[in-house]
């Protein structure tokens, strides 16, 4: 087992990673359980696979569990969720200091450490992910959030986790199309911050997505290790070393809003394609070789994922996915940052970009064959 200590200004938390981990929930959340009963979010499917095992752990220690089940997707990052979470918290009497337990992958994740957030205005909570993208990204750096109408995550809060349990043994539940999504954001620290480890990646990725557990375990220690240095240096994305975690989510959630945010295109894949349009557009502008950027799309589709949009048949174009970037979050004083690359390992932000160039080559890439 390893554990990864997140260090923030003046507090911090530690993020376990290891086989059989929610088996020790009991005595590793120890500190964080004040009552006999916790209340806990699962999504139906992680409920199903891993409810039982968080139980009989805290029984251990004669705590019993009380349990907030939403449907699987994103449509659980809701406001009518929400509100019925806040609800069901408030009528349990979950106080200030207690902890709320989230059992699942980013939805849940996002979902409960929004509502810990804004509950009595914050209260703890201790993230267990049970996918490879929650484990590697979104359970680790407070970043919690709902999707409104006019896009993803426009609505949320910095509010970071007490404790990070990633028991990489919920992963053998995961369908392989979920690994694959989840494998795009390991990769994604390698081509934004390490090239040592991208090349690792090129070299092991099958046998992450394939679940060998040594693999497996080194992929989501060292991804967690980068993100932690990450966080731990810009918290709150205002620096703009935070930033560089957005490496192919612009591009990313543009296609992810013109599939409506569907199961057609989970967020891993999304970002996958945002690597690889972010690649290949840092090679349009001449920031990094051709060759660069083909490497890129060669270790993402070496991995089992889509590495072509037009593999997607979208019938829109470029200038429409450039139009859906608009309501990105991170648009600050009218101008779109991106993510782009001067070299694998060396990501940066770039605020010059012209969204009319930037249709034009989503346009190219649109109708690639």
């Amino acid at each position: 087992m390893a554990v990864i200590r997140v260090e923030l200004a003046g507090r911090g938390y530690d993020v376990h990673v290891g086989h059989g981990l929610l088996e020790e929930a009991g005595t590793l959340a120890a500190d964080f359980i004040r009552k006999t009963r916790v209340a806990a979010v699962a999504d139906r499917n992680s409920h199903a696979h891993h409810g039982a095992r968080l139980e009989a752990a805290l029984a251990e220690k004669g705590v019993r569990v009380d349990w907030f089940i939403t449907e699987p997707g994103e449509q659980a990052k809701s406001w009518a969720v929400l509100e019925k979470l806040v609800d069901w918290l408030l009528e349990l009497g979950v106080e200030r200091g207690d902890h709320i337990f989230a059992l699942g992958g980013g939805v849940v994740g996002d979902l409960t450490g929004f509502a810990a957030a804004v509950l009595k205005r914050g209260c703890g909570f201790v993230q267990i992910p049970t996918t490879l993208l929650a484990q590697v990204d979104s359970s680790v750096g407070g970043k919690t959030a709902i999707n409104t109408a006019a896009g993803k995550n426009l609505v949320g809060a910095f509010h970071q986790p007490s404790l990070v349990l990633a028991d990489t043994a919920t992963l053998d539940t995961l369908p392989p199309r979920e690994m694959g999504a989840g494998y795009a954001e390991v990769i994604k620290y390698g081509v934004l911050g390490d090239a040592d480890f991208f090349a690792w990646c090129e070299e092991n990725g099958a046998k992450v997505t394939a679940r060998d557990p040594q693999a497996l375990e080194y992929a989501v220690t060292e991804s967690v290790k980068a993100k932690a240095r990450i966080v731990a240096e810009d918290e709150r994305e205002t620096t703009g070393t935070r930033a560089l975690l957005n490496l192919g989510h612009t591009f990313g959630h543009a296609l992810e809003a013109e599939t409506g945010f569907s199961d057609s295109l989970l967020h891993g894949e999304a970002v996958a394609l945002g690597m690889v349009l972010a690649a290949r557009y840092s090679a349009r502008l001449g920031y990094i070789a051709a060759d660069d950027a083909e490497r890129v799309t060669a270790a993402i589709a070496k991995a089992g994922l889509r590495s072509e949009i037009a593999e997607l048949g979208l019938s829109c174009s470029g200038e429409k996915l450039a139009a859906h970037m608009l309501h990105d979050k991170k648009m600050d004083a009218g101008t779109l940052p991106f993510i782009l690359l001067g070299g694998i390992g060396e990501a940066f932000v770039d605020k010059q970009v012209e969204m009319a160039d930037v249709a034009t080559f989503l346009d190219g890439e649109l109708r690639k064959d």
